[in-house]
């Protein structure tokens, strides 16, 4: 089927361009046409490079509450809150970068509004996930509004992990289907996540996916490295993104 061939021929998530190194210059209009964000300490975030320093300083938050989970330190609710937190903060400081990036001058500052709204409309969207065991290829989870007819899921998820058997380094896949929407296909080490978007993702939304999964994984390790899992016991930072552009 078509399906098959587009599945392992689309593409995979770009390379991100490289952030500008401290102490490059940054365009004026970039850090002063846009009010600053203020991450939810109160602490203002005011440059371009003081953002992004503050995105990594997060991540690097994010990396450390799924080893607590994973070490039983916090629940998982614990877990889902302060997951909840952290990626308010984000989108808030990722928002500010977009558009301060756009405004290097008054006539892209006068239109920039009505940019960022075309860009929300013609975003993809996360319909659902579903979480599979890799070696029973049995489902584990499934997240949100992911209603695809298991005859053409579980064919599809059987193709994919044969060619991650097969080929030495075979990462995120992603295929369009049926009604316009996508399928995404990210391996990991006891699982398999499958995403399915509203339209065509943007290759950043793509990177995030596999942190995404890489995250479950690292808080998720103890319960799914000693099957049998209990689905109601594991912490899905993925509920964070339903509905949402990233």
């Amino acid at each position: 089927m078509d399906i098959f061939r587009r599945l392992f021929q689309s593409r995979e998530p770009a390379k991100p361009q490289k952030d500008s190194a401290p102490g490059e210059s940054v365009p004026t209009g970039a850090a002063s046409s846009q009010a600053a964000p203020t991450s939810g300490q109160g602490q203002q975030v005011g440059t371009v490079d003081e953002a992004q320093a503050y995105l990594e300083r997060l991540q690097a938050k994010i990396s450390k509450l799924a080893e607590e989970f994973a070490s039983g330190v916090i629940s998982r609710v614990q877990f889902q809150e302060l997951f909840d937190h952290y990626q308010r903060e984000r989108r808030m400081v990722e928002s500010w970068l977009d558009t301060a990036s756009m405004a290097e001058d008054w006539k892209q500052a006068a239109t920039e509004g009505r940019s960022v709204i075309i860009r929300s409309q013609h975003a993809a969207r996360v319909l659902g996930y579903s979480i599979y065991e890799s070696d029973s290829g049995m489902p584990l989870k499934t997240i949100g509004q992911f209603e695809l007819d298991a005859a053409l899921v579980v064919p599809m998820l059987s193709s994919y992990r044969s060619a991650t058997k097969e080929i030495f380094g075979a990462g995120l896949r992603s295929t369009e289907i049926e009604g316009g929407q996508w399928l995404c296909f990210v391996p990991g080490e006891f699982t398999t996540l499958m995403t399915l978007f509203s339209k065509d993702p943007a290759a950043r939304q793509l990177e995030m996916l596999e942190e995404l999964h890489r995250l479950f994984e690292m808080a998720n390790r103890p319960m799914l490295s000693s099957p049998p899992v209990d689905p109601e016991a594991l912490a899905l930072p993925h509920i964070s993104f339903l509905g949402s552009a990233g």
